[in-house]
């Protein structure tokens, strides 16, 4: 007869992505952080850094 575990005991888990979605979410934070420096940068090689500053502050603007 099967017994009751008690509540103080861990399951553990033994498959094989039981460890990798922290690394898996660090990474994908990673690559988006990049991706947003990475478009900031070919906004400011593109329009300038005055056209640069204006878009920001108008965006930010329209959101507050």
């Amino acid at each position: 007869m099967a017994q009751p575990l008690h509540p103080t005991q861990r399951l553990s888990d033994n498959s094989p992505t039981a460890g990798r979605t922290p690394s898996v979410l660090l990474w994908v934070g990673a690559a988006t952080g990049g991706l947003v420096v990475i478009g900031a940068l070919a906004l400011w090689f593109h329009y300038g850094s005055q056209m640069f500053f204006e878009m920001i502050r108008s965006g930010f603007a329209a959101c507050f």
